[in-house]
């Protein structure tokens, strides 16, 4: 299977057909591609887990739950709590003497998880008497799991939930499965905890139902399902909660549906005790309500403000920007950044049809990282036009006073007159001749 690195590197030679790299030795060429190939897919993949997901919106477990009981899905009764005086009058309202406070945040592992001041744990069952205690750790604090990347995540709400007397904890969930082009039902006899760790240690335990999109699932299907989380009580019962968490995901444009656990009380009931859903931003004219509920402050600010300007971003750990149009063509750069030894500091497609002030907006966004010592400019002009990108640059740099070197390299569409605009301009832009020249030169402006 070939890396991204190498794919992508292929197509930008296809494009632009000027990339002349002069390595010495082919397998040391592979071996670096195939190492930074997969760097950038860790760090892809940890800033999607990290802020929410590239192309599609998280909800907290309160917010998930109340759409999972208007589905049809059992959950146990709760109050989301903002403030500590709310957490106290919701525990007051469930009226037990111990209740379950749970830290909302959009990441999994909340259980296993630590909050920055010290305090172990998401989530605790505790007595009534010490939720005001507990809320005043956990409000306001950062709470660091195995899934919230290294800086953790902001705790703005609580959850306060009753009690609940489980005789087994289940894990279930539904996404998107490549391979089989259509839904992936997955379950496991075992759930509460990390289902990575599960799946490490004991893969054999978890079973995976592809499912027919057009049709849906069919009985037999369902049959496997409850049969492999190992249910006691009424399998009937059992098979409309599994049924009705599949329309859910269906109904809803669902990226993903986890419930870890889907637990089982003693009288043999299912009940989606946790639950975290995603939804396809492409479906979002089709449910603005549940959209309206999207809580910026898990993501990342920059992804945010990228979003607004129709600007695609995830910021990585380096400190070279890249601003590129068109995804491929941005992997690449990435490739050859690494390759001449430096270190990308974002992914940033700004489209085939931005305007100048996009490209205003694109630099304002990679230069918010501190860690940002040069920005890299590398378009190839097809239906973006590069006088266009020229004027964005020159009036960015003028309104922003950048004071990181700017490198840029233009090919294509109206390149000459893009060229002379940034000649005109009176700016210190370092231009550059092709795609190794550009990286060559961004590395060499911070070394």
């Amino acid at each position: 299977q070939k890396s991204i690195a190498s794919r992508t590197l292929l197509l930008d030679r296809f494009l632009v057909r000027d990339i002349t790299i002069n390595i010495k030795s082919i397998n040391k060429t592979i071996m670096l591609i195939s190492t930074f190939a997969r760097a950038v897919t860790r760090q892809t993949r940890v800033a999607a887990s990290a802020m929410g997901g590239i192309r599609n919106l998280n909800l907290h477990e309160y917010q998930s739950a109340q759409i999972m009981k208007e589905s049809g899905v059992n959950v146990p009764f709760g109050i989301a709590a903002h403030t500590v005086e709310d957490a106290v009058k919701a525990a007051a309202e469930i009226g037990d003497e111990q209740v379950v406070i749970k830290s909302q945040i959009l990441a999994g592992g909340r259980g296993l998880g630590k909050f920055t001041n010290g305090l172990q744990g998401g989530v605790h069952i505790i007595d009534t008497k010490d939720v005001k205690e507990y809320a005043e750790k956990m409000l306001g604090g950062t709470l660091v799991t195995k899934q919230s990347g290294a800086a953790g995540k902001p705790v703005n709400t609580v959850l306060l939930a009753k009690k609940m007397a489980l005789a087994k904890e289940f894990y279930f969930a539904i996404f998107m499965d490549r391979a089989s082009g259509g839904p992936l039902i997955i379950a496991c006899s075992e759930g509460g905890t990390s289902i990575e760790d599960l799946a490490e240690s004991s893969p054999e335990k978890i079973i995976k139902v592809p499912v027919n999109i057009t049709t849906g699932p069919t009985e037999e299907q369902i049959e496997t399902v409850v049969n492999g989380l190992g249910v006691s009580g009424d399998k009937e019962s059992a098979k409309e909660q599994i049924r009705a968490l599949y329309n859910l995901f269906v109904d809803k444009d669902c990226t993903m549906v986890e419930v870890n656990p889907l637990a089982e009380d003693t009288d043999g009931n299912l009940i989606a005790a946790d639950a975290k859903i995603g939804f396809d931003d492409n479906a979002e004219f089709r449910h603005k309500d549940i959209f309206d509920q999207r809580d910026h402050s898990q993501e990342d600010p920059r992804e945010v403000a990228a979003a607004k300007w129709d600007l695609n971003y995830i910021g990585l750990d380096g400190n070279i920007g890249c601003m590129v149009n068109g995804a491929g063509l941005a992997m690449s750069t990435m490739d050859i950044i690494s390759l001449n030894g430096g270190s990308p500091a974002n992914f940033l497609d700004v489209g085939g049809g931005a305007k100048v002030e996009q490209i205003k907006a694109a630099f304002e966004i990679i230069t918010s990282d501190p860690a940002v010592k040069a920005i890299l400019v590398n378009i190839f002009g097809g239906i973006m036009k590069c006088d266009i990108i020229a004027e964005g640059i020159i009036e960015a740099s003028r309104e922003l006073d950048l004071k990181v070197p700017v490198v840029v390299r233009l090919e294509g569409t109206n390149v000459e007159r893009g060229k002379k605009l940034l000649e005109e301009s009176g700016l210190d832009l370092i231009t550059a001749e092709d795609l190794d020249d550009a990286a060559t030169k961004a590395v060499a402006a911070i070394a």
